[in-house]
Order: C-alpha cells, then sequence, then structure tokens
C-alpha cells in the first residue's frame, strides 16, 4: 500500500490549521515531531484529527508544553497539536462553575476567578500551565487535601475523539452529572484518550482568612509523629505539606483556611502540636512546584498516610547509597510525594532506586513522572506494576482503537 509523503500530508492538515515542520524543539519526552498544527478553534481542531485519522498518523495535544516530557515517551509523533488558541472563559459566578478552554492559561483563570472572590481549588503546580495541561496530567497540588484530586472538580467536558468527532458530558450546572465519569477518565490519561477541548468545573468561594503553621525538625519521627497528631485532631487543614531539601531539615507545613477567628484558633490548636511552630499569613510562592530542577528525574509515590514520612526517609536513604541527594516534597495528608533525582546521575543508579522503593512498598505507586531522554533509552521502567491495566486496555482501544493518540505515553504502553 502507499503511503502519502510528508508534503502531501502537511498540504492536507493545512486545510484546516496553519502547519510546519517540526524543530528540535518538538520533542516529548525524547521523541521528535514531524509536523506541527495550529488550529484555531475546536472546530479546526476537530477537522484536523479527522485528516490525521485519514492519514494514519499518530497525534500529540499540547498546551504550552511544560508537563510535555511527563510519561513515557511516545512511540511516534507525527503530528503536534497545538491547543493555545483553544481558549477562553464561561464563568457562571452565580452557579460556583466555569467552563474554560484547555489552551487557556492556568494562572489567568485562577486570575479571573480570584476578581469574582472564587477559585479552582487546584494549585499550579508547573508554572505556565494550560487547564487542558492540568487535565491531561492530573497534578492537583497541596488543597487536594481538602477538596480532591482536580478529576473530582471536573463537571463537564468536551473532548474530540481520534476521528475528531466532539463528544461533551456533564453541564454548566453542578447538580448535571451525566456522562461524569466520561469526562473523568480524561482526567492524568495523558492525551491518550482523546483531545481536551475545553473543561467545566465547579468552584469554591475564596475563604476570607488564611494561617500557615510551620515547624522544622531534623527528625523524620518527629515530623511523622505530629502529622499523625493532625490527623487525630478536629483543626480541619487545607493542606498538610513537608518539604525536605537534599541536606536540610525537613519542614512541616499546615495551611488553614475559613473565617478569621476560626482560623486564628485553629492555628493555636496546630501550633500545640508542632514544636518550635512558626505562624505565617501566606503559602511560599513555590510551595506547590515539585522538587528539584527542570533536568532532574522526578518521581511520584501514592502510599498510605502512615507511610509517608517512612517513605520520605527511604528515599534520601536511597538516594545517599546511589550517591544522590534527594530532594522530597508533598503531602502528608493525602499521601501524594514527588523526589527529585539530580540530573546526571547514572542511569544504573536511578533504576536501583526505584526498584528499592517500590520493592519495600507494601502498598501504593511509585512512577517516574519526568526523566531525562538518557534514562528512557537505558530502559527505566516508568510506571511499576499497575493494577487495572486490562480494564485501561479496554478503555483505550474503545476510545482510540488505532491506538494513534499520544501512543505509547501512558501505562502498560498505551
Amino acid at each position: 500500500m502507499a503511503y502519502p509523503s510528508e508534503s502531501t500530508e502537511q498540504a492536507a492538515l493545512a486545510a484546516h490549521a496553519p502547519v510546519r515542520a517540526a524543530t528540535a524543539a518538538d520533542t516529548a519526552a525524547g521523541t521528535a515531531a514531524r509536523l506541527v498544527a495550529a488550529p484555531a478553534d475546536a472546530a479546526a481542531a476537530s477537522a484536523l484529527l479527522g485528516e490525521a485519522a485519514r492519514l494514519r498518523l499518530s497525534v500529540l495535544p499540547r498546551g504550552n508544553g511544560t508537563k510535555i516530557d511527563w510519561g513515557a515517551p511516545p512511540r511516534s509523533c507525527d503530528l503536534i497539536i497545538d491547543t493555545a488558541a483553544l481558549s477562553g472563559i464561561d464563568h457562571a459566578a452565580g452557579d460556583l462553575v466555569v467552563r474554560a478552554g484547555a489552551g487557556t492559561p492556568f494562572a489567568e483563570l485562577r486570575r479571573v476567578l480570584a476578581d469574582a472572590g472564587q477559585r479552582l481549588s487546584v494549585d499550579e503546580v508547573v508554572p505556565g500551565s494550560t487547564v487542558g495541561g492540568v487535565v491531561a496530567t492530573g497534578v492537583s497540588g497541596p488543597r487536594r487535601m481538602q477538596h480532591g484530586p482536580v478529576r473530582d472538580l471536573v463537571i463537564g467536558m468536551t473532548v474530540l475523539g481520534h476521528d475528531g468527532v466532539a463528544a461533551s458530558s456533564g453541564g454548566r450546572v453542578v447538580k448535571n452529572v451525566a456522562g461524569y465519569d466520561l469526562a473523568k477518565v480524561q482526567a492524568g490519561a495523558l492525551g491518550t484518550l482523546g483531545l481536551i477541548a475545553s473543561v467545566t468545573f465547579r468552584l469554591h468561594p475564596v475563604p476570607p482568612a488564611l494561617r500557615v503553621v510551620r515547624a522544622e525538625s531534623d527528625d523524620p519521627g518527629a515530623v511523622g509523629a505530629w502529622a499523625a497528631a493532625l490527623r487525630r485532631s478536629q483543626v480541619m487543614p487545607t493542606a498538610v505539606e513537608l518539604d525536605w531539601p537534599g541536606g536540610g531539615p525537613l519542614s512541616l507545613r499546615v495551611l488553614l483556611e475559613g473565617t478569621g477567628q476560626g482560623v486564628a484558633e485553629r492555628a493555636d490548636a496546630v501550633a500545640a502540636v508542632l514544636d518550635g511552630a512558626k505562624t505565617e499569613d501566606a503559602v511560599p510562592a513555590d510551595w506547590a512546584r515539585p522538587p528539584g530542577g527542570p533536568d532532574d528525574t522526578l518521581l511520584e509515590f501514592a502510599v498510605p498516610l502512615a507511610e509517608v514520612l517512612p517513605t520520605a526517609a527511604r528515599l534520601h536513604d536511597a538516594g545517599a547509597a546511589a550517591g544522590a541527594s534527594v530532594a522530597v516534597k508533598g503531602s502528608a495528608g493525602c499521601g501524594v510525594l514527588y523526589a527529585a533525582v539530580p540530573a546526571g546521575t547514572a542511569p544504573d543508579a536511578v533504576q536501583r532506586l526505584l526498584l528499592l522503593l517500590r520493592d519495600g512498598m507494601a502498598a501504593g505507586s511509585a512512577t517516574v513522572r519526568r526523566a531525562h531522554p538518557d534514562l528512557h533509552a537505558a530502559g527505566l521502567e516508568v510506571w511499576g506494576e499497575v493494577p487495572g491495566l486490562a480494564l485501561m486496555r479496554a478503555v483505550k482501544s474503545g476510545c482510540d482503537p488505532d491506538h494513534r493518540l499520544s501512543p505509547g505515553r501512558f501505562a502498560g504502553g498505551l
């Protein structure tokens, strides 16, 4: 069978949107793209996907590209569809609901909502993210402890399928939850099930008062005792975050939100638990950011609450054994930890560290969120053992029968 040439493909795609040849910057975890298209709206994106299906091209959706290296390297990437123009905000303030285009900068959405005294209770973990990127990666930040992960705040979504056909679920009103699960399954799927065109979220009012109580210790056991005491208490924190830089003391920050008097009383109760506690009136600008730099290997752990501090300690010890200073940040309130292994650490050392940690986990998961292409080339196991993989394969085959959407980026090569 004869296949279209690249020039023929580009011409066919250009009937629907501007298309250019990819550059060295157009990669995903080391996989180079061939073409990049920038549709003007969802209708053009739909037409592009339909044309890509006819041409049998593999497709990777991309917002601002801040997390394009997360997950496993795609097996191929014939076409990147840039979603920047799929933007816009429709805020129904009276219903505490907002609909935002996938290409909308997440920071812009937060500003618009804040001007109305409302918020989407999801922290911007990676600066420069788009709405679609936040949902596609499923990353939520510290406030997940009280408000749940981003998928729990999604009440509707419009997704363009592998063939460009649009499917919508949910609605603008919170009680309208038809198709709710279909929207939720897209969260964290890394663009392997469809191209997210827009998302509808439920919102919360911005609390009138905020207080952060912070304490430090060189003893992980002491910090673990603080976290356990907070879990048994009635203070109802919005977030409980730990931060353990490589080669420094471990700090615990407790975020409290609500009415002024209530927050002050709860802050006093927290300070009575934490030795040497200090009170702050704002969260640090980088408190939701993962540890490390953009070239470090970023690991994510989901563990039972009682295992958060023991896991953090094992990370430090395993890093030291591998000759690497591992920085750890994450939630002592919902059991999600991030660890940064310094760039330049030998691939076999990263593999050993990850294997050691996975073997020592009685429950939970250990995932490589981001790694240098050299580590992927060395065979880094990104996902580990994945429960429910058979169901995931069935969902993938139902949504993308030819496996052309971000192929191989998700668990099990999906």
